[in-house]
């Protein structure tokens, strides 16, 4: 049953396929020279991308310093609207056109549209997360307050004068908002909320729903958009139009046809953007959701050394550049962990014996400018063992 969904989604988008395929390989010459690179001299269907390696993100940030700044993945005759800064550092590119990321359909199933003013709590700043959800927002006919991150205090004020009833957002921020509107005895008129970038354990879930009736989950990536989301309540994640979505197998890379753990693997089905067979790092798993409908079992896990902490990633190599400008520094470490449904992070350092007391101070603020996170700063004698990045947190 399960393999009959997958063969029957993934055949159901031949043509789109073939078509994105044969326009993007006359339109985007690296493109091109990665088909003949992989011996694929003509794509007819789904099942012919498979020859094809899997494009990871290392490969695209190596794609981009060669060929800056989108490392051949835009056609040379697309409009590009915005471009954003990811950690990594990976440039992603806004092309024209309504909702170009498709977030609308996640904001559908969750109900929210014409009717509704959505408090848009993701960083309008470098990350693409701020304009993906303006975009979906508009594009269902909603207002959209462009809140961002911060300043909790006034955003529940607005969100109560503008009476907002659509919430776009961390899961862990929903929940700062509803805790900062009770402590200030103002209402939190939210209804229905789209949360993605964090898991969404159980015992979250149900505190949230408490205050606003309907929360779905989403998932997506900065280079490839909305990916998966919720028709319900744990109904699994179902998968949107405009982009083929694949589960592969972490050794061969072929995609899977049963339940096995994967690497989420996607296609975009835009000629103007051919992101084909792009590895986002996320695993994932295919199951069956409500009347045998094909669904993503959310993220399970991500391979490689990047670690997501309040919706933003954590690269060890570009956290040790980043270090690396202090020279009294000797030695680093992060530690991830969770209180209260929201996540901290403390950098631990081995300061030089000529460090001075201001080292804490200066090293927070290369965090912050080269990061874009907020660290507590611990200065230790010597650090144990171990991976520069210890992630201690649990999702009960």
């Amino acid at each position: 049953m399960l393999a009959d969904q997958i063969h029957a989604y993934t055949s159901g988008l031949d043509a789109a396929v073939a078509a994105v395929i044969r326009h993007a390989t006359d339109r985007v010459p690296a493109f091109a020279a990665r088909l003949a690179a992989a011996g694929v001299d003509e794509v007819t269907s789904a099942a012919d991308l498979d020859r094809i390696p899997v494009f990871t993100k290392d490969d695209l940030i190596a794609a981009q310093r060669a060929n800056p700044p989108f490392g051949g993945t835009v056609a040379p005759d697309a409009v590009v609207c915005k471009v954003f800064a990811s950690p990594g550092p990976l440039y992603e590119p806004q092309l024209a056109g309504p909702d170009p990321w498709r977030w609308a359909e996640a904001l559908r199933a969750a109900g929210i549209g014409a009717d509704d003013t959505m408090l848009n709590c993701f960083s309008y700043h470098l990350s693409p997360a701020g304009a993906m959800f303006e975009e979906g927002g508009i594009a269902v006919g909603a207002t959209v307050v462009p809140a961002g991150v911060g300043n909790q205090q006034l955003q529940v004020q607005l969100a109560a004068a503008v009476n907002a009833s659509a919430y776009v957002g961390l899961p862990s921020y929903l929940k700062a908002l509803i805790e900062t509107a009770g402590s200030s005895e103002l209402p939190f008129p939210v209804r229905r909320a789209v949360v993605t970038a964090e898991p969404l354990p159980d015992s979250l879930r149900a505190w949230l729903t408490e205050h606003v009736p309907i929360v779905h989950q989403a998932y997506g990536t900065a280079e490839a958009g909305l990916l998966g989301y919720e028709t319900g309540p744990g109904s699994g994640l179902a998968v949107p139009a405009g982009v083929l979505v694949q589960v592969c197998d972490l050794s061969t890379g072929q995609p899977r046809v049963d339940d096995g753990v994967g690497q989420v693997v996607v296609t975009l089905l835009r000629p103007d953007q051919p992101l084909v067979r792009f590895g986002t790092g996320d695993l994932s798993a295919w199951t069956l959701g409500a009347r045998g409908t094909l669904r993503l079992a959310g993220v399970l896990g991500r391979i490689g050394d990047a670690v997501k902490v309040r919706g933003v990633f954590l690269h060890p190599r570009q956290a040790a550049a980043a270090l690396a400008r202090e020279p009294d520094v000797t030695a680093h470490r992060f530690v991830i962990d969770r209180t209260d449904h929201r996540d901290t992070l403390r950098c631990e350092i081995v300061p030089a014996l000529s460090a001075d007391p201001q080292l804490p101070d200066r090293v927070h603020d290369l965090i912050r400018a080269y990061l874009r996170l907020s660290a507590d700063i611990v200065c230790v004698p010597s650090l144990p063992d171990g991976p520069a990045i210890h992630d201690q947190r649990t999702w009960s």
